[in-house]
């Protein structure tokens, strides 16, 4: 429970900026620990490229960041990010309910690696697209 509360506190510290971070101001976190993050964001205008589907650059925010705080659940800090990678399979427009499923491949002394999933619940759990992440702890 506690893994939850703090990825939970995180994401607010994220969004609570009037950075970029707060086009991740409707992402919920649904559960996190032992490595793994879950959260779900349903996509509203701001989410949107001009064809009126989720923008690349916010699917790849959503790879960073809830990767991010499913390092942080191995105690780990939120380290800086040395490559990131994302694969674009189908696109979601305005209104669906996207899951974001953030897992740890491996968590070592100086390197953390994370596979992110993310699908669409409104078009039958459909994967959108997927994403690795590298941070250096």
């Amino acid at each position: 429970m506690a893994s939850l509360q703090a990825a939970r506190n995180l994401l607010r510290y994220f969004t609570g900026t009037k950075g970029f971070d707060s086009v991740l101001k409707q992402v919920k976190v649904l559960s996190a620990g032992d490595g793994k993050c879950t959260c779900e964001m349903e996509i509203s205008d701001e989410h949107l490229n001009a064809g009126e589907t989720l923008h690349g650059g916010l699917t790849a925010t959503l790879v960073d960041s809830i990767s991010t705080l499913a390092i942080t659940t191995t105690e780990n800090p939120p380290g800086m990010s040395t490559d990131i990678n994302v694969t674009y399979m189908r696109p979601a427009k305005k209104g669906d309910t996207i899951s974001i499923v953030a897992e740890c491949l491996k968590v070592g002394r100086t390197m953390a690696f994370v596979n992110v999933d993310i699908f669409n619940k409104s078009n039958g759990n459909k994967l959108i697209a997927q994403g690795r992440h590298t941070k250096l702890l």
